[in-house]
């Protein structure tokens, strides 16, 4: 299928000529009659030289008349042919030297002619480890912005050229507190000279209220993360910047939806509801290629800019996850699935991680006493444990979090004690509401004040009841009440024990990706590259299906976007492409969909559902064992 396109369009010309490979248009009588400045540079001809010329004249003499005659035949039935790792072609420059190269050809309509795209790549160009990470800093989704010591920038990204509306080259040397707007650059000139007198990482949601100014004037409201850098040219500040004006509108009506009628706070959970996807892509995409970055780069400054990222990517992807866990709740779409376990194994699930935690901040944390079996949805009760002992860490300072189980007649207590700040008795029932967070010196500002009212609503969803005590500067208790199984049943000993792998530097195979979205699709493929593995991209069902009759050997792992372009699913594309090889392919399904019209991927054999944004540590340990063994690993 052809894309429509006017040839005359000024936008399209300029997106194509800003692409960092070779384009080349082609007639239907294989007449050059476009180049960007890639193709240029890459094949060494003047523009004027390449333009009217049969596009065999970048072929080598020896393949010209077998290039010929499948050019003929593609015109006859033209079909769009992606990157695909490992399909080599010959192409020839200007000055007789021929190369490797990777042809992607797509038909493009122009009123009644058809045209070729062809996108060029040179497999023999190898990137210094410092034009790949300048390459993965310019994919960022956020602008970068680095100053010295007298607040002048001295490295800047695109997004940032495009954020406030100046060149690179005006940027450069400009002094940092121009893109601040006037009635603030006195206290900015302060805060600076106090952040370099006593430098730290202060990431992205403090709750300060900032403003950016562009080029024309304007401002917009901006959250900005900052983490000192040491470079050879003395003490550095790297900033990420954030335009949120939509965040901020987001949250007005939130909070405006919650004061209003019941009515308003509908339609705006609804709105939520429904763009959960949408609100997901961005941060899946940040996610991947902090990833790959974490993976790739060796560069002190890199990876303090690096870290800056993922601080900022934890506060965002807490706040957008508790904004949709309270969508859901609110719009009565979670349904329990009530049954009964063995509470311990709900609890040495969760250990690891609690300890992890309270281990950051020097706390000791404890479980014990918790032998019962009980009747509850797992994954919620799981929800509720994980916000109380989150909330227990942040407020404590010193000494230590216990999870203890205690059993009253027909139910069970589980508790989670805390040494930390404790809370006013007139404080306690503020403390389940929205964006309500506890004010006490030396206490962490991390957080949104959205995780007990997120417990409220699952408790008040599985019939739990919670209570609280607590004693001011003596610390707190939280529990949960559920109801013990009447009759327990014993534990099931012949459950696949849990895989545990660590991140290879080494990983290889071969992994097709399916993904409509070109951002997240190019964030896949950086982290998957890095670690090692060869990637197929396709972005559709079909066009999957088109990618692996290209290939000689049999993916061993295939991921996919749920929602594709044409209207097609990954339960669809996985499917084709598992009958295409006559064997159960192991698959990974990525969605930012939380509705019920994915149960079809969940009901498909050897595949895991993986909510957005996902974990990229825990989805290339899955990967690896998923590649090694030819089964998915269990969750």
């Amino acid at each position: 299928m052809s894309a429509d396109i006017d040839l005359s369009s000024e936008a399209a010309l300029a997106i194509v000529g800003a692409s960092a490979d070779a384009v080349i248009l082609v007639d239907e009588a294989g007449n050059i009659v476009y180049v960007n400045d890639r193709a240029v540079e890459l094949f060494g001809y003047q523009r004027d030289e390449l333009l009217g010329e049969k596009v065999e004249v970048l072929v080598p003499d020896k393949l010209r008349e077998l290039h010929r005659h499948e050019r003929g035949d593609y015109h006859g039935q033209p079909h769009s042919r992606p990157l695909v790792s490992g399909l080599s072609l010959q192409a020839l420059r200007k000055d007789g030297r021929e190369f490797d190269a990777e042809i992607a050809l797509t038909p493009v309509a122009s009123g009644d002619k058809t045209y070729v795209c062809s996108i060029v790549r040179d497999l023999g160009a190898v990137e210094t480890s410092e034009a790949y990470f300048q390459n993965l800093l310019e994919s960022a989704p956020d602008a970068m912005i680095i100053i010295d010591h007298s607040g002048r920038i001295v490295i800047s990204n695109g997004q940032a050229e495009r954020l406030f509306g100046y060149s690179r080259q005006e940027l450069f040397g400009m002094q940092v507190e121009q893109l601040i707007p006037q009635r603030h650059r006195t206290g900015h000139e302060q805060h600076r000279r106090d952040f370099e007198a006593s430098p730290s990482v202060r990431p992205m949601g403090n709750g300060l209220e900032l403003a950016g100014l562009r080029s024309d004037g304007s401002e917009f409201p901006v959250e900005i993360s900052l983490s000192p850098v040491r470079s050879v040219d003395g003490q550095l500040v790297s900033s990420v910047i954030r335009d949120v004006t939509e965040r901020k509108q987001m949250e007005s009506e939130l909070i405006s939806a919650r004061q209003s009628a019941e009515r308003a706070n509908k339609a705006n959970t609804a709105f939520l509801a429904a763009a959960s996807h949408d609100l997901r892509q961005p941060v899946q995409a940040l996610s991947l290629i902090n990833g790959a970055l974490r993976r790739t780069v060796k560069n002190p400054v890199a990876q303090e800019m690096v870290l800056s990222q993922q601080q900022s990517l934890d506060a965002m992807t807490n706040l957008l996850n508790s904004l949709l866990d309270i969508s859901r709740l609110d719009s009565g779409t979670i349904e329990p699935q009530i049954e009964e376990f063995p509470i311990k194994r709900l609890v040495d699930r969760l250990s690891a991680e609690f300890a992890r935690q309270a281990g950051q901040k020097n706390l000791l944390f404890e479980a014990g006493g918790c032998g019962a079996f009980v009747r509850s949805d797992p994954n919620l009760l799981s929800e509720i444990i994980q916000n109380f002992v989150s909330n227990a860490i942040r407020y404590t300072q010193q000494g230590d979090v216990k999870l203890t189980c205690e059993e009253c007649g027909d139910e069970l207590w589980i508790n989670v004690s805390d040494s930390g700040i404790g809370i006013e008795a007139d404080q306690i029932e503020n403390i389940f509401k929205e964006f309500h967070q506890i004010k006490s010196a030396g206490t962490n500002k991390e957080g949104f004040g959205l995780g007990l009212a997120i417990v409220r609503r699952l408790a008040d969803l599985l019939g739990h009841e919670v209570k609280v005590t607590s004693t001011p500067g003596s610390g707190s208790c939280f529990s949960v009440c559920v109801p013990l199984a009447r009759s327990p049943r014993e534990q099931d000993d012949t459950a696949p024990a849990p895989v545990h792998v660590t991140n290879r530097a080494d990983a290889s195979g071969f992994i097709i990706l399916i993904e409509d979205d070109t951002a997240v699709a190019t964030a896949w493929e950086l982290l998957l590259e890095a670690e090692g593995y060869n990637v197929a991209i396709a972005a559709s069902a079909p066009e999957a299906n088109a990618v692996v009759n290209h290939m000689d050997r049999v993916p061993d792992l295939i991921i996919s976007d749920y929602h594709l372009l044409d209207g097609s699913t990954g339960v669809q594309a996985i499917s084709a492409i598992r009958e295409r090889y006559d064997t159960t392919i192991p698959a990974f399904i990525v969605s930012g969909d939380t509705s019920k019209i994915i149960d079809d991927a969940r009901a498909l054999h050897n595949c895991i559902v993986l909510s957005k944004p996902v974990n990229t540590d825990q989805l290339l340990q899955m990967a690896t064992v998923a590649v090694e063994s030819g089964e998915v690993p269990v969750e």
